[in-house]
This record gives structure tokens, C-alpha cells and sequence, in this order.
């Protein structure tokens, strides 16, 4: 048992490490011009560390029988960001059997939750709980849906995807951070990261919206005066 205690605490302290490391990455990139070197960089360098949140979040779980509810958290960002990385690298909404194993995957996860609160008890505030799983239910359920986009119309919607996913990752690891450093203050230590992070999407998203119309009007109107030269 002594042994298991050990391992435990360095699980913990990899954790901790990592998820730190990951947030200030997270940070950097987010801060960063998009598409740039340093943006490109910092966003890897997130995934790695992110990963090792999410393996030791799960062995935490798993083998060492922490919280339940961190498999949630953990899993949720672990998600948004696989999903938010191969949308990023696949930019199409192409069936794909691996990434529809993964979405199941997650979504399974969120409803042996469920069975398990049903089981135990109600031991979080329900607003934490039920909007964390609402958020896993709908992304997955939206990145199932997404094969039938028509491909023609999919368009820059990979972009908008990527924005959303990979900042939703950022705010559940931070929603998870000030969630347990925070304890005085839940629940709102644990849903205003989420909240923010939220509307940090949508404002990148109707930004880069807003920035690729601009872009499409120029080109049309470059494309119109061509035709007008010639005739």
C-alpha cells in the first residue's frame, strides 16, 4: 500500500506539473498571431504536456481511485483537443473511422458517469456536472453529425472548429485548475473559466469570420476587374 501512496504522489505531482506548464503554453499560443511560428509551437508543445495531463488524470482515476469527476474534465479536454488537432490537419468533414471511435469513446465515458452519480449520489453541484457532460455530449455529438455536411459547403468551418476545440480544451484545464485550487469558491471557481472561455471562442470565431469575408470580397473584386480588362 505504501508503494501504491508513493506512485500516487508522483502521479499528483506529474499532474500538477504539466497541467501548469500546459496553461501558461495554452496562454502563449492564444496570445500569439495565429498561423505564426510561435503560435505553431506553443499550440504542440500544449498537446504534448496535455497529454500527460490526461494519462495521469486517467491513471489517477483508474488505478489510484481519485475523484470521478476528473474523468469527465479530463476527458472532455482530452477530447477537444484530439478533435480540435485533426480537424486542423484533415480540414474536411470526411468520414473517418478513427475519429468517430474516439467521439463514441468520450461519449460512452460521459454515460458511465451518469450510471455512476445515479449509483452514488449527487456529489458535485449539478450545474458543474451536468453542464460539463452536456458539453462532451454536444461536440461529440456535432462531430458525428458533420459527415453530412455537404463537402461544397463545409468550407472554413474546419477553422472555426479548430478555434473552438483547442480554446475549450485551454478553459476546461483551466476550469479544472481553479476548480480544485479554489474549493472556497465553487461552484463558480469552476464554470466562469468555462464561461470566459466560451466567449474567447466565439470572439477569435467572428474575428476570423469577419477577416475571410473580407479576403473572399477582394479577391472577387480583383477577379472582377481582371475580366473587365480583358473584355
Amino acid at each position: 500500500m505504501e508503494h501504491l501512496e508513493f506512485l500516487h504522489k508522483i502521479n499528483i505531482g506529474v499532474h500538477v506539473v504539466a497541467g501548469l506548464i500546459a496553461l501558461m503554453l495554452g496562454i502563449t499560443s492564444l496570445s500569439t498571431l495565429k498561423g505564426g511560428k510561435a503560435h505553431r509551437k506553443s499550440g504542440t508543445l500544449f498537446l504534448y504536456f496535455l497529454t500527460i495531463v490526461v494519462v495521469t488524470g486517467l491513471l489517477g482515476v483508474l488505478i489510484f481511485e481519485v475523484n470521478q469527476f476528473l474523468l469527465v474534465i479530463t476527458i472532455l479536454s482530452g477530447y477537444n483537443a484530439y478533435s480540435g488537432i485533426r480537424v486542423l490537419k484533415n480540414k474536411t468533414c470526411k468520414i473517418n473511422r478513427q475519429d468517430i471511435l474516439a467521439g463514441l469513446f468520450s461519449a460512452a465515458s460521459g454515460i458511465y458517469f451518469l450510471y455512476y452519480i445515479k449509483n452514488i449520489g449527487m456529489f458535485w453541484s449539478p450545474i458543474i456536472i451536468y453542464s460539463t457532460l452536456g458539453a462532451l455530449f454536444l461536440i461529440v455529438l456535432y462531430d458525428l453529425l458533420r459527415y453530412l455536411i455537404p463537402k461544397g459547403k463545409y468550407g472554413n468551418l474546419w477553422l472555426y472548429e479548430h478555434i473552438y476545440k483547442m480554446v475549450s480544451a485551454f478553459t476546461a484545464l483551466l476550469a479544472a485548475a481553479t476548480g480544485t485550487v479554489y474549493d472556497e469558491y465553487h461552484p463558480h471557481s469552476q464554470y466562469l473559466p468555462s464561461l470566459f472561455g466560451t466567449l474567447l471562442a466565439i470572439g477569435f470565431i467572428v474575428y476570423f469570420y469577419r477577416r475571410n469575408n473580407s479576403k473572399s470580397k477582394i479577391r472577387e473584386l480583383d477577379t472582377n476587374k481582371i475580366v473587365e480588362g480583358k473584355s
